[in-house]
This record gives structure tokens, C-alpha cells and sequence, in this order.
């Protein structure tokens, strides 16, 4: 993506269903699970480099030794920061004591971070903070095992104000005015409340405080608290959590909006954002990974016995979209081929942008994300040119001659790296009187390839601000001297902001959205503006479920093209010599090359949770009012 975007986060739960003695004996460490979460870590670097976090929790520790362990770091490569502190912590103690080298108990006893249970997160910081304190995994601490909560998740939730007035009304007092918070101090509260039932129970049944403890792991329902404490969450999500004694769960939102898949076999339990992951990791096949389903909660027991649990009444099915354009690792299978069928739906676009003229057209991509969808949309140039070819060759019956067939079939569509990304640039861009000249230079391009008789069709992932596009590629484009550039996007247009996870919280930003306020403009029809102001306006106090998306009469009265065409005119630097034009995937086409992720609201404005319509009229008003404020 030519626009730097940021998501939330991956996460990763690994439970180990042996003694650490097994994996000595069979993988020749004790430390088999931090490795193993250490490259799931790694192979969800994708989801979050700002900031990184695990956690673990040794099982069935003898009072009075620590059994939690947590590690946090926003160093510049925070996974190989974590790791390099854990193996350092661990290498000391060796050094210190070679009488625990080869004995797994000693080592579980004063080794930390060695464990049975472990968490593994990253993120990006987004809107938020980006510091230490705001890296998951979180912790809520208690003297009763029982009560000691370690979460972590991939999400954000809509109605965090009302979240947070519900723990006022249960009588809490929150640190912070923060989701995670939020949401981890509804969950302790039940898990609180579960503690306490269970042990008044046993106290009648005649158990004394210290046997009551093991019988309260036994007893504790996990799927009870989420349900009490999911009932009123409205957003996307996939939440994990430990519990000190040794349970843990995952559970993804209703509408399926956030991914999560796992795994299990009779050594391990994995959970994690990603599929090829886990594939990766644990050299397992496609369809030995489950997809956790909407609404249902993955439960690990201190016993090792999992179950999945339906803890919320699933929704319409919309998972995110932008997770298989972009986010998510284009090595999954499915992934794969989804963001290939997008640039195949893209070509007939482009054939008629270039009036069919294949002969005097070069194709390129952005890199790196765009790669997978220019092979599709090249895939399917090269099966109609050889239809082509083929019709070319049979009009000529007996008459054709070897030359002209060797003429025919010497045609091929012309493919050429043009934009290489020059990554080190980045870290010198600080000063605003010299960032756009040295922005415009992010991207080199390569010289020698193209004829001022020249289309220059060039795919990107998406685009959403076209900031990069304005300040950079178009103009290192147009140094190559092509009668034509066309950028294609394998997105639609992105037109509403995101509010469950993906940093798109300010509509003014949005480039689909500027070009809709000029069309107004030139139109004279910018009264639509004050309109739906009022209108969102009318909307505040009323409840969730009531509220409309308004933001959609902006785009109303303009076609897919006429945004498209002022697009490309807002993003075309004035130096630019050649003609611009910008294609957009349609949503019709977006949704059948990913048909089992349908959560489009970026581009339609059809948020699958109610809470969506509230947050985008927000953010009509934030933009309105001139406020610079998040709007959820």
C-alpha cells in the first residue's frame, strides 16, 4: 500500500497439553513453547511492529513462586527485543546454575518465562498511545490464582463510553478510560464473582479455604463469565485470556469481523490470527486449521480439555475485507488466490482504458502487496490475448504464412518492475520544509523500458489517502515520459472510516471523500453538507440501534466513475505531463473474489455492528465542526 495504513494486532495462545519433560526429551528443550511463539510472533510481524508483548503462566506451582511471567517492549524490533531478554534471562541463570541444564523442574522453578500457557501480541499503535504501558498483553493481579487475568486481543470496540459506565454502575473504579481496559476489568469482574460463588459453595459442602482452591479450577465456567461479560460489546474482536490457575480462551466477535483459527493435536493447543501461521510453525495442513466461528469462544481448561462454546448469537457474517487485500499474509492459500481473482476482475477496466492496445501498454505494481493481484490481472491479459491470437491465426486459414504465425505469436503482454521502494528513505522524512521533496523520492523507478507512445498501467492494493501517490509515485511515473498513467486499485473506493480495528478514524483524510465534497462544490449542491450535519446531528442522543449512516448522501448523487475521474484529477501533481487515470475495483467484484469475507463498510458505509453508524456520523461531525478528534 502506497498509503501507510495500521492495524490492530495479531495474537497468538500456545497451550502445551504435556509435562515440559516430554518436549525435552522429544525437541531437546524445555523451551519448546517460547520458541513456538516466538516465530508465530514473527510470522505475524505483519499485523504490528510498534510494540509486542507475552505472557506465561507455569501450572501446578507450589505456593510462594512466581508463576506468571510478562514481557513488554516499543524498541525498534520489539519481537527480537522480548526474545533476546528472555534468552538472556535464561542464559544467566545457566550460567549461574549448570545443575538446572539438564532438569526441566529446576528450570520451571526459577527460570521465568518458561511455562505451559503462553500469550504472544503485536500491534501497531494506531490512534492510541504507543508506549509500554499500552502494549497487551494486559494484567489484572490478584493473591487468588483464580483471579489473576492476563488478556491480549485484536479489536476495538464502539461503545467503550458506555462499556466504561457500566463498570461505574457495578462500582469499579478504572484506571484508564481505554478499551482494553475496559473490557478486561467486565471480564475480572465476573471471573470475581464466579471465584466467589464456587468457593461459598465448596465452604458449605465442607471444604477448608486451601482444598476448595484446586476444586475452584474445576468448577469455574469460562463460557458463563464471557457471556455475562460480552453481552453489551459492540465491536470487532478476537480476545484471548489466561487465568492464573491455567485456563484460557479466545473468542471472536459475532459478526466474524476480526480472524482467528486454531489448531489442536495431543501435544498442543494453538490459536492465532493468522492461518499460515500456524501451518508454518507447526508443519500442519490446510485443513487440519479450524476457523473459529463468529460468536464462539475456544476454551482450554487448566485440565487440557478444550471445548468451543457459543457465547454470543452470531450475526450476518461479515468478516473483514481488508484483511485478505491487505493486512493479512498473502501466503495462505485462500488469500492467495482471492487477491489474484481481484486483479483478474480488474482487466476489462483496464482494456478499456488503454483502448485494447496490449502492444503499447506496460504493466507494473506497486510493491510488495500489490504483486499477488498483478499476477491475476496479468494471468487473465495473457488468456485474452491468446484468444487473440487463437482467432488471429484460424481467420487465416491455409493462406497464413509460418512468418506472420510466428508474427502472431510473438505478441506478449508487457511486464516490467517499474516502482522499486526505496524503505530507508522513510527515516530521514522529519522536517515539513524538505519532507515533500524527499517523500517524492520514497519510490525509484527504472529507466529504459517505456516509449513516449506508452500507456503505463500500474496496480496498488488500495488507495485511500493518496497522499504517497500525489507526493511521490505519480510524479516519478511521469519521469518515464508514458502518453498515459493508469493506476489501478484491487479495493473500491474507501469512502466511510473503519472503526473496529483499522486506522481510518477521520473522514477528511480520505481521498474518496474529498473528491465527493469537491463534486458537490462544482455542482453547486454543497448544501448536502449542512444537510447531513444536521441530520447526524438529530441522531446523537438517539440509541445505537436507531441511528442511520447519513455520510451516504455525499456520495449519492455522483457515480462510481465521476468519484473515480475527480480522484484522479485531485491526486495529479501539476507538473504531471501525462494523462492520469484512476480504476477502482467495484464492491459487486470485491465481494466474488473474497466471498467468504463480505465485511465491506469502508466502502459501502454498511457497518455490521450498530455501533458502526454512530461512529461514522461522529466522525461527519468531527469533520464538520473542524474537530481533530477520534470518533469512537
Amino acid at each position: 500500500m502506497s498509503d501507510v495504513l495500521k492495524h490492530e494486532c495479531g495474537i497468538a495462545v500456545i497451550r502445551l497439553l504435556k509435562p515440559l519433560e516430554y518436549y525435552k526429551e522429544k525437541y531437546g528443550t524445555a523451551f519448546y513453547g517460547v520458541n513456538k511463539m516466538y516465530l508465530m510472533m514473527e510470522k505475524q510481524h505483519n499485523r504490528g511492529q510498534d510494540g509486542a508483548g507475552f505472557a506465561s503462566i507455569k501450572l501446578n506451582v507450589e505456593p510462594g513462586n512466581r508463576y506468571i511471567s510478562r514481557i513488554r517492549s516499543v524498541q525498534q524490533q520489539p519481537i527480537q527485543d522480548i526474545f533476546a531478554q528472555i534468552n538472556e534471562r535464561a542464559n544467566i541463570e545457566f550460567k549461574a546454575h549448570p545443575e538446572y541444564v539438564d532438569n526441566v523442574a529446576l528450570q520451571k522453578k526459577h527460570i521465568p518465562y518458561i511455562g505451559e500457557l503462553l500469550l504472544g501480541h503485536v500491534r501497531y499503535g494506531t490512534f492510541g498511545k504507543n508506549s509500554v504501558e499500552s502494549v497487551h498483553p494486559f494484567l489484572r493481579q490478584n493473591n487468588w490464582m483464580h483471579r489473576n487475568l492476563i488478556m491480549a486481543g485484536n479489536f476495538n470496540m464502539t461503545n467503550v463510553k458506555e462499556l466504561f459506565g457500566n463498570l461505574i454502575e457495578l462500582g469499579q473504579h478504572p484506571k484508564e478510560y481505554t478499551d482494553t481496559i475496559t473490557i478486561m476489568e467486565k471480564i475480572g469482574h465476573f471471573l470475581d464473582d464466579a471465584v466467589s460463588k464456587i468457593y461459598r459453595d465448596l465452604k458449605k459442602e465442607g471444604y477448608n479455604k486451601r482444598e476448595a482452591s484446586p476444586l475452584i479450577a474445576e468448577r469455574l465456567k469460562v463460557s458463563k463469565i464471557l457471556k455475562k461479560a460480552a453481552k453489551n460489546w459492540d465491536g470487532g474482536y478476537a480476545m484471548a485470556g489466561l487465568i492464573g490457575h491455567g485456563d484460557s480462551f479466545v473468542l471472536r466477535d459475532p459478526a466474524g469481523i476480526r480472524p482467528t483459527y486454531y489448531y489442536k493435536d495431543d501435544e498442543v493447543v494453538v490459536i492465532a490470527s493468522e492461518r499460515p501461521v500456524i501451518q508454518t510453525v507447526f508443519n500442519v495442513n490446510f485443513e487440519a486449521i479450524q476457523e473459529l466461528e463468529p460468536g464462539h469462544a475456544i476454551i482450554t481448561k487448566k485440565s487440557g480439555k478444550v471445548s468451543i462454546k457459543k457465547i454470543l448469537e452470531p450475526l450476518e457474517r461479515k468478516s473483514c475485507s481488508f484483511e485478505r487485500i491487505y493486512f493479512s499474509r498473502g501466503s495462505d492459500a485462500e488469500i492467495y488466490q482471492e487477491r489474484k481473482k481481484l486483479g483478474e476482475l480488474l482487466m476489462p477496466k483496464v482494456l478499456q482504458a488503454i483502448n485494447n492496445d496490449t502492444k503499447n501498454t506496460v504493466f507494473s505494481y506497486i510493491p510488495n502487496t500489490a504483486e499477488t493481484s498483478f499476477f491475476g490481472m496479468i494471468e487473465r491479459a495473457e488468456f485474452l490475448l491468446n484468444k487473440k491470437k487463437t482467432k488471429a491465426i484460424l481467420s487465416g486459414q491455409r493462406s497464413i504464412s509460418a512468418q506472420k504465425v510466428t508474427e502472431i505469436l510473438s505478441e506478449r503482454t508487457r511486464v516490467e518492475k517499474i516502482a522499486i521502494k526505496d524503505v530507508k528513505l522513510r527515516t530521514f522524512i522529519t522536517e515539513d520544509s524538505s519532507r515533500d521533496d524527499l517523500v517524492e523520492h520514497v519510490y525509484d523507478v527504472t529507466y529504459g523500458v517505456i516509449k513516449p507512445t506508452d500507456n503505463l498501467v500500474i496496480i496498488d492494493d488500495s488507495i485511500v489517502r493518496g497522499t504517497t501517490l500525489k507526493k511521490s509515485i505519480l510524479k516519478m511515473l511521469d519521469r518515464l515520459h508514458p502518453k498515459k498513467i493508469i493506476v489501478v486499485s484491487s479495493a473500491p473506493q474507501i469512502r466511510y472510516p473503519d472503526c473496529y480495528g483499522i486506522d481510518m478514524a477521520n473522514l477528511e483524510s480520505l481521498v474518496a471523500f474529498r473528491a465527493a465534497l469537491a463534486l458537490l462544490k462544482e455542482k453547486n449542491s454543497y448544501h448536502i453538507v449542512e444537510e447531513v450535519y444536521k441530520k447526524c446531528i438529530e441522531q446523537t442522543d438517539l440509541e445505537d440501534r436507531y441511528v442511520q449512516n447519513f455520510v451516504k448522501e455525499v456520495y449519492a448523487p455522483f457515480s462510481d466513475e465521476e468519484i473515480s475521474d475527480k480522484i484522479a484529477q485531485l491526486l495529479s501533481p501539476e507538473s504531471i505531463k501525462a494523462d492520469v487515470k484512476i480504476i477502482f475495483q467495484s464492491v459487486e467484484n470485491l465481494n466474488l473474489a473474497c466471498p467468504k469475507n463480505l465485511g465491506d463498510w469502508y466502502f459501502t458505509g454498511n457497518y455490521p455492528t450498530v455501533g458502526g453508524n454512530r461512529v461514522v456520523n461522529r466522525a461527519f461531525i468531527n469533520f464538520y465542526e473542524g474537530n481533530n478528534e477520534r470518533a469512537y
